[in-house]
C-alpha cells in the first residue's frame, strides 16, 4: 500500500534549491500521492456494550440461542431486534461516537482459560472502517436501511478462513503477522488484532437472505458483478483484543480463532450516514468519526465537533 505522504529528500551540495524549485517538487509529489492515495474512507468507533448468547440476524426471537456475541453499537439489540426497534431510542441510544449510527455490530466474545467466565474484555472504542471495495470509489452508495449480513462463518475451517476474500491479515500481535489461527504466543505488552473485510456488492433487491449472505458479494477485478451491481461501503473490522504472553488458552465462543466472523445490522440516520459516504469515500478522503481528513484540512470536515451533521444539538 502506498503512503499517503512522501518525502522529499535534498541532499547536501554548493547549488542550493530554488523555492520555485521546492514548491515544484513539493506539488509533484502531492499530484503523485494523490493518484496513488487508496484510502476512502471513514471510522466508526464504538465500545462493547454488552454480551449474549443472542443473535438477531442467524436466530430472531430466539433468545440464548447463538453462542456468546459482544455486541457494539446500538444498546438495545438483543434477540428480537429489527430496524423499527434499532431506531426507536433516538440518537444517543449507541455506543458509537457518531450517536446517529444507530446499527447494529457484534462479534463471538473472546475467552481465556477454561468455561465462560473469563472474557477478554475491551474497554476501548473498536474500529471498524467504511471504505471503498471497488476501485471507482465515487460510484459507493449507502447502505439502505435494514440491510443486514454476517461475515465469516463459526464453521470455518483454517483453509477457508485463510483462503476468503474478505481475510485481510488474519491474526496478529507484536510482529507475528497473517496468522489464521490464533498464534501461541503474543509479546508482553502487545495485543490481539483481527482484521476481516466484507462484501461492497449488494443485489438491489434483498435486505437479507436466508443464509444472510448471498444478497451480498465481493468485487471482482475491483468492480461489482452483474449479478450484484449496487457498490456499497466495504466495512472492514479491526478488532483489538488485549491479550498476550502464552495465548494458547485463548479461544472464541465460536471456537478457534479461524472462526471468527461478525455481524452487520444497518440502522444508520439516512442523512448522516449519506454525508460521511459522500465526502470522504466518494471524495477520496482518509477520515475520522467526524469526516475529517487530517492530511487535507483543506477539505473541511463534514460533521461537527459532537460527531453529528451542522445544525443538529
Amino acid at each position: 500500500m502506498f503512503s499517503r505522504r512522501k518525502k522529499i529528500l535534498f541532499a547536501g551540495g554548493t547549488a542550493a534549491l530554488t523555492l520555485s524549485a521546492v514548491l515544484t517538487a513539493v506539488a509533484g509529489t502531492q499530484a503523485q500521492a494523490d493518484d496513488l492515495v487508496t484510502h476512502h474512507e471513514f471510522q466508526v468507533n464504538c465500545t462493547v456494550n454488552h454480551r449474549a448468547n443472542d443473535d438477531p440476524i442467524v436466530f430472531p426471537n430466539l433468545p440464548g440461542a447463538s453462542h456468546e456475541h459482544s455486541f457494539v453499537g446500538n444498546k438495545t439489540t438483543n434477540a428480537a431486534t429489527t430496524l423499527d426497534s434499532l431506531n426507536a431510542p433516538g440518537p444517543y441510544a449507541t455506543t458509537c461516537l457518531n450517536p446517529d449510527d444507530l446499527s447494529a455490530y457484534w462479534w463471538p466474545t473472546m475467552f481465556r482459560g477454561s468455561g465462560t467466565s473469563q472474557p477478554v474484555q475491551q474497554t476501548w472504542h473498536q474500529t471498524i472502517y467504511y471504505k471503498s471495495g471497488i476501485l471507482d470509489y465515487a460510484a459507493v452508495r449507502p447502505f439502505p436501511p435494514g440491510l443486514r449480513y454476517v461475515v465469516g462463518s463459526p464453521t470455518a475451517t483454517l483453509d477457508q478462513f485463510r483462503t476468503s476474500p474478505g481475510t485481510v491479515e488474519g491474526w496478529e500481535c507484536g510482529d507475528s503477522t497473517h496468522n489464521w489461527d490464533f498464534p501461541s504466543n503474543c509479546p508482553a505488552g502487545t495485543q490481539l488484532n483481527i482484521r476481516y473485510q466484507a462484501p461492497s456488492c449488494w443485489n438491489g433487491r434483498d435486505l437479507d437472505t436466508p443464509d444472510h449472505k448471498s444478497h451480498m458479494a465481493y468485487p471482482v477485478n475491483g468492480s461489482c458483478p452483474a449479478s450484484h451491481p449496487n457498490p456499497v461501503p466495504m466495512l472492514e473490522f479491526k478488532i483489538a483484543f488485549p491479550a498476550d504472553g502464552d495465548v494458547t488458552d485463548v479461544r472464541l465462543a465460536s471456537g478457534r480463532g479461524y472462526t471468527w466472523h461478525y455481524d452487520f445490522f444497518n440502522a444508520w440516520d439516512v442523512p448522516t450516514l449519506a454525508a460521511l459516504v459522500s465526502h470522504c469515500i466518494n471524495g477520496g478522503l482518509q477520515c475520522n468519526s467526524r469526516g475529517f481528513d487530517l492530511y487535507k484540512p483543506d477539505r473541511g470536515q463534514v460533521l461537527g465537533d459532537n460527531y453529528r451533521l451542522p445544525g443538529r444539538p
